[in-house]
């Protein structure tokens, strides 16, 4: 079965832990999270994480039915076959001298990228773009050599109208057999 990359996006209550059980369960099955990002989204005391992880889609499909069994998560998206916009930030530290600084800059100009930093031995390079657009710029600055780099890793949201993620109360999960109700 073929393998392609998937974006899963998924929103979740913001406390402590929710990301190393949903770490934890990609490990479990064998996958490799080729990238995650996890910030602040519009409703308060929610995160919004995003997955970019190689499978096959039953295989990713039942992933994504196990993270939404997570007590904390609201909602999970496979939006891989979405029209979607993703991006990713880029900083890339380069080591630059005064005769090859204008090379640089010049580079950096047609990627639509910034300088946000200027040392007497580097300059730090902010990129903003899709993977390919990072990956092309990282390729031509590497010839005068990197000194570090980070990356943020994907994010992505649907176009137009309402995303996959509409906030609404999920409803109360049911006690299982023989499990004793939590005290307060």
């Amino acid at each position: 079965m073929a393998t392609t990359k998937h974006i899963l996006v998924a929103l979740v209550e913001d406390k402590p832990g929710v990301l190393n059980r949903m770490a934890s369960l990609f490990r479990r099955r064998g996958f490799n999270i080729e990238s995650i990002a996890v910030g602040h989204s519009e409703t308060p005391k929610m995160s919004r994480m995003t997955f970019v992880v190689n499978g096959a889609a039953n295989v990713v499909e039942q992933v994504r039915k196990q993270l939404d069994k997570i007590v904390e998560t609201v909602k999970v998206s496979d939006i891989t076959g979405d029209n979607v916009i993703t991006r990713e930030l880029a900083f890339i530290k380069v080591k630059a001298n005064s005769a090859n600084r204008s090379e640089i800059i010049q580079i950096v100009d047609i990627f639509r990228a910034n300088i946000v930093d200027v040392a007497p031995d580097s300059v730090i390079i902010e990129a903003t773009g899709d993977e390919e657009k990072i990956n092309s710029l990282f390729n031509l600055i590497r010839g005068f050599g990197i000194k570090e780099i980070a990356r943020t890793g994907r994010i992505a949201m649907t176009r137009g109208g309402s995303g996959p993620l509409p906030v609404m109360k999920k409803p109360p999960r049911t006690q299982a057999k023989g499990q004793k109700k939590a005290t307060k």
